[in-house]
């Protein structure tokens, strides 16, 4: 039988909750080398490619040559990266893909790319995931709002300032400004007040750190089992 999520419902324009975890809940990220890298090939996929030449020096014959490194496939355009936080042993991103099977693609590139590297680094063979990659289709308002919250909560038991970990969440409260990062989707809900459920939060913040339900019981199967 098929674990939860793995079997996927792909939508245009749908948002998603994304997540996996190393094989046999394995360590993914050693240290903060290891998170940097992974931030790194989400920037390279979700910027637009001129942003994202770089440049590398190779040695050949005893000579010194700047070349262009070779680029991952780019999603600019087709992935709305709307929020992430990674975590020792797994992560969660919540994406919305603008054509039915984009996520496909940056999924693939993005753990291919990034399994490549740790298994070089940490000298190891064989899959760094537990399997594909798990998706479940968001298609509640409400959902989308918790979701949201649950992930940048994922982090807590880690850091006291949630701001300080290894999420979207200061960019929501913006603190910091990601191009890569597309938090509109979630914060104008209480710029607006669009929910009669979320009128008397002051702002995402208050909704985060003092909303007095547990976001994970709003959301059942849409978590890490």
């Amino acid at each position: 039988m098929p674990s939860k999520n793995s079997l996927k419902t792909y939508v245009k324009h749908g948002f998603y909750h994304i997540y996996n975890r190393g094989v046999e809940k394995r360590v993914i990220f050693e240290d903060q080398q290891d998170y940097k890298v992974f931030l790194s090939y989400l920037k390279e996929v979700l910027l637009p490619p001129d942003l994202n030449m770089q440049k590398i020096t190779i040695n050949l014959r005893g000579q010194s040559y700047e070349v262009l490194k070779a680029p991952l496939k780019n999603f600019n355009g087709e992935i709305d990266f709307v929020a992430y936080c990674l975590m020792s042993n797994h992560f969660h991103f919540l994406v919305r893909q603008k054509s039915e099977f984009s996520m496909q693609g940056f999924m693939r590139a993005l753990m291919t790319r990034y399994s490549m590297y740790f298994n070089k680094k940490y000298d190891r063979v064989g899959s760094l995931f537990q399997g594909r990659y798990k998706a479940v289709l968001v298609n509640e308002e409400t959902y989308l709002l918790h979701l949201s919250r649950y992930i940048h909560l994922n982090p807590s038991e880690n850091y006291k300032d949630l701001t300080q970990a290894y999420s979207s969440y200061a960019e929501y409260l913006g603190i910091r400004n990601t191009l890569w990062i597309k938090p509109e989707s979630i914060l104008t809900y209480f710029n607006n007040a669009i929910l009669p459920d979320f009128k008397k939060i002051n702002s995402y913040k208050d909704f985060v750190e003092n909303y007095n339900i547990d976001s994970s019981e709003v959301l059942g199967d849409l978590t890490l089992d």
